[in-house]
């Protein structure tokens, strides 16, 4: 197979070069590069923003001068917020190559100090999913660890978020995570470091539209966070017309990858299905979904969530009486159903709404 030949989230996106990241380091990395001081104290100071002086670590001025000679200090700008009516804010971030990209921050509707962070992990996205905003951009290039990790940093220290508060990390944001496994991995391994943010797997979820390859290569590593698939579809005709990933792997390879995920103890699968009127709302959808998941009815939250329209797609959601007849003939078929209220969509930050800022005005 030739390099033209390859289907775009088999090629590598672009990459951006450069200085490594101070803020994808993990202490082993600091200590290999030969830093000054205590590699522990280093990470440590990078990874709690909390304790950061002028929104930058509080290191010492040789510190300070090594850092900048051998690492990128570089870190996302908040260029926009915008805050929606039921309390989740959207923010547009700037990187330092002048690409944007799009973080969502949704706040506890309990009263416990939990809050979620939806993440981005390339700008624009190579899938081409039609329903999905992002999707219409394309693919501009990965993230980086640094900028992944950073984007958690920097909506930490501007939202005011306390060290004791729960974080929850969403990778469903610009981009197909497994499409960018590598910076995504290193990105969790940073999150979930005792002596940084100290994320549990568990308050990780990666977000995938089906990239069956993709799923097995995440299972094999470590620390491996929970997994969230977009189904969307239940015959491979109309998810290949909604998804372009379902024409290489189809609805069955995708059973087959699932049906291999190393479930831990009270770990779920998350299946994502958002309902468009008139396409993919039936009652023999939900009996094929039932079909389809088998003995996955056991171990998964299978989410409904409305269309969120958008100027990209001219698809529109269901009407209640729709939706309530699909999630009650799936809840016979014994299945777990949950039907998700997408937060921010006054302000385009629900599920499939996010884009590029400047592709907003081309």
């Amino acid at each position: 197979m030739t390099e033209s030949s390859l289907h775009p989230w088999d090629r590598a996106a672009p990459e951006r070069a450069g200085k490594p990241s101070a803020y994808a380091l993990l202490p082993e990395d600091f200590a290999a590069l030969g830093a000054p001081g205590r590699a522990e104290h280093l990470f440590v100071q990078c990874q709690h923003p909390w304790a950061w002086v002028d929104d930058r670590p509080r290191l010492s001025r040789a510190i300070r001068e090594w850092m900048a000679r051998n690492l990128d200090l570089v870190l996302p700008e908040i260029l926009e917020r915008r805050v929606s009516e039921d309390g989740s804010t959207k923010l547009v971030l700037g990187l330092s190559d002048g690409e944007h990209i799009e973080a969502v921050h949704l706040p506890s509707e309990f009263r416990d100090p939990r809050l979620t962070l939806c993440l981005s992990s390339q700008v624009g996205c190579a899938m081409g999913c039609t329903f999905c905003a992002t999707g219409a951009m394309g693919i501009k290039r990965n993230l980086t660890a640094g900028e992944i990790v950073g984007q958690v940093l920097v909506l930490l220290r501007v939202l005011g978020i306390k060290r004791t508060q729960r974080i929850t990390l969403l990778f469903m944001g610009m981009g197909e995570p497994l499409h960018n496994l590598e910076h995504v991995h290193r990105a969790i391994r940073v999150f979930n470091h005792k002596q940084g943010l100290n994320i549990s797997v568990r308050r990780i979820t990666v977000s995938t539209s089906g990239l069956a390859n993709g799923i097995e290569r995440l299972a094999r590593l470590s620390p491996r966070p929970w997994l969230a698939i977009s189904l969307n579809a239940t015959t491979d005709a109309a998810r290949s017309a909604l998804m372009p990933v379902n024409r290489v792997w189809n609805l069955a390879r995708l059973r087959q990858a699932l049906a291999a995920w190393p479930l831990g103890a009270r770990e779920r699968l998350t299946l994502e299905y958002v309902l468009m009127a008139g396409v993919n709302d039936t009652v023999e959808d939900a009996d094929r979904i039932g079909e389809w998941m088998g003995s996955l009815r056991e171990r998964h939250n299978l989410n409904l969530i409305r269309m969120n329209e958008h100027a990209a797609s001219a698809f529109k959601e269901p009407d209640e009486g729709r939706l309530v007849a699909f999630a009650d003939r799936l809840k016979a078929r014994g299945c777990f159903v949950t039907v998700r209220k997408s937060r921010g969509r006054d302000v385009q930050g629900a599920c499939g709404q996010l884009v590029r800022a400047d592709s907003r005005r081309g």
